[in-house]
């Protein structure tokens, strides 16, 4: 009976001190209230637009994907967040948000510009050629898979103008260290430097010199039957170009003319895209 009078007292306890025990915990509910996604993301969008706060507004529409996962302003609040790091400048962030975006909106309207995005935030961070490429060529990668995927979009011309760029960004990296070896004799890792640029970069403007240069290692070496090939296809794709008056003279040096042997990896090379 007493046991039974004991408890009764600490229910009737409980019961009058709940009120208390919820104010020393707080209300979770009051705390914590659920704000509307279309409350968050307009906030995202004031603070990048009147405030110019691109870290605070990406904060923002990522509180959109955390507190509304499954809505559709989650969606537009990750794509929202990766131009908001873009603009920004925090280009690591915004490649983060881009694919996060792709992995899981992989047939939105809006993935080809989240794809834009990762290539343009490689692209903007291109190093100068003295450098290691390493982001160079993730622009080149990311751009490629713009073209590729979403050959009719809106960005498909600007990442197209953008990978022509970052193409010569790489070929003038492989000529700055094929002349290099050139300077200090060491002709078989020129050769295989101006050999890249010949059948990966030829599109650019570092190619006319490529094949000079690889007159030169080729003459040097004694290999005169691919010396007469590079200057020869220089002279039949670029005949006013500068480069050839200097190939011709060195093959000429030699008692030789420019003559293009068929089987050459140059000549194919160039047989390869129809330049040749």
């Amino acid at each position: 009976m007493a046991a039974r009078v004991f408890a009764l007292v600490v229910v009737a306890g409980l019961a009058a001190g709940c009120s208390d025990i919820k104010g020393f915990f707080g209300n979770k509910e009051e705390d914590l209230p659920d704000r509307p996604a279309e409350q968050l993301y307009n906030e995202g969008l004031y603070l990048l637009n009147d405030k110019h706060d691109n870290k605070k507004a990406a904060q923002k529409f990522e509180e959109v994907d955390k507190e509304h996962p499954y809505s559709e302003w989650a969606r537009k609040s990750l794509i929202m967040s990766s131009y908001a790091y873009y603009s920004g400048g925090m280009y690591d962030e915004s490649v983060a948000a881009a694919q996060r975006y792709i992995t899981l909106h992989p047939g939105s309207p809006d993935a080809a510009y989240a794809q834009y995005l990762i290539g343009s935030s490689y692209y903007d961070e291109i190093p100068d050629i003295t450098r290691d490429q390493a982001r160079t060529q993730k622009a080149l990668g990311a751009l490629q898979e713009v073209i590729r995927k979403y050959p009719n979009s809106e960005y498909a011309i600007s990442a197209k103008q953008k990978l022509e760029f970052a193409r010569d960004q790489l070929a003038g990296h492989e000529m700055m260290i094929g002349r290099y070896y050139l300077e200090r004799h060491q002709y078989t890792g020129a050769i295989n430097r101006f050999k890249v640029v010949v059948t990966q970069y030829q599109t650019t403007r570092h190619v006319e010199e490529a094949l000079e240069r690889l007159t030169e290692a080729y003459m040097s070496l004694g290999i005169v039957d691919e010396a007469q090939t590079a200057a020869a296809v220089l002279g039949h794709n670029f005949p006013d170009s500068p480069w050839y008056k200097r190939a011709y003279a060195l093959v000429k040096s030699g008692g030789k003319e420019p003559a293009e042997n068929k089987e050459s990896w140059i000549s194919k090379a160039f047989k390869k895209i129809g330049l040749g």
